[in-house]
């Protein structure tokens, strides 16, 4: 399944990479050439009676915002909402009615033993029936060993659920980093053009200014959008894992009961 969500991932960045390729022939003129085709992108947000399509107002400002940094800024969401919805996937199939599962392992020890116990666990997806099946391949051993057993394995479960925070939260860092990076070289490239033509006219300073705040922009909408999954899936781990030790204490009663 993870496999699968990085091949969209990749596939989407591919096509979205093309059409940049494409814009960039498009406008590849002079500088007189350019500074006549500025003027619609004024008109984006002037409201000039012309409706520009949303896509094509964003492929625009990701031009103007420098190829290189915008990319990379548009990678990191694409990984990092590919490894998101990997997580919630995961997570949602990791959901488990543990109350009806405790009533079938219940059901299963009093009619079959150990060994019916462990089939229904096998037979049902989730941490909580795996941390289960743990609980019960050591049954022979005492409720003490049944109860480590458990809280061992239960650890492993939260690591499971965890697997790909480290990168989402990464990626959220990274994000804005590569926006405020855009806007330092937008302000050198500023400072570069002030230089050079001696006057501090705003129209001398405007391209390097365009550059560093759309790639802040870009950074932080980014890491907005994917902290917003991070929370997410973050509630969804801590819901579980109420479930999972309130399970486990229940297993581990029935466990008393059945001994007895």
């Amino acid at each position: 399944m993870k496999k699968f969500f990085m091949f969209l991932a990749v596939a989407g960045l591919m096509t979205f990479t093309a059409s940049i390729a494409s814009a960039q022939d498009e406008q590849a003129a002079p500088a007189a050439t350019e500074q006549v085709a500025a003027e619609p992108v004024t008109d984006l947000f002037a409201g000039s009676g012309e409706e520009v399509p949303l896509h094509q107002a964003l492929k625009t400002k990701f031009i103007e915002g420098g190829a290189g940094f915008m990319s990379l800024i548009l990678i990191c969401l694409i990984l990092g909402l590919a490894l998101a919805i990997e997580r919630i996937l995961y997570l949602s199939f990791s959901k488990t009615n543990t109350v009806k599962l405790l009533d079938k392992v219940e059901a299963a020890l009093k009619k079959g033993g150990v060994e019916e116990a462990k089939k229904v666990c096998r037979e049902t997806r989730g941490p909580v029936a795996s941390i289960f099946y743990q609980g019960l391949l050591r049954a022979d051993q005492g409720v003490d060993v049944v109860e480590k057993t458990i809280v061992s394995y239960g650890s492993v479960q939260m690591s499971l659920m965890e697997k790909g925070l480290g990168w989402i939260s990464l990626f959220i860092a990274i994000a804005p980093s590569l926006g405020f990076l855009g806007t330092v070289i937008g302000m050198i490239q500023a400072f570069d053009a002030i230089q050079a033509a001696g006057d501090i006219s705003p129209n001398v300073v405007a391209g390097g200014m365009k550059v560093a705040l759309i790639t802040t922009v870009g950074g932080l909408i980014v890491a907005l959008i994917l902290q917003v999954f991070y929370n997410y899936i973050l509630s969804k781990i801590d819901t579980l894992t109420i479930d999972m030790e309130d399970a486990s204490i229940r297993f581990v009663d029935t466990m008393v009961k059945y001994n007895k």
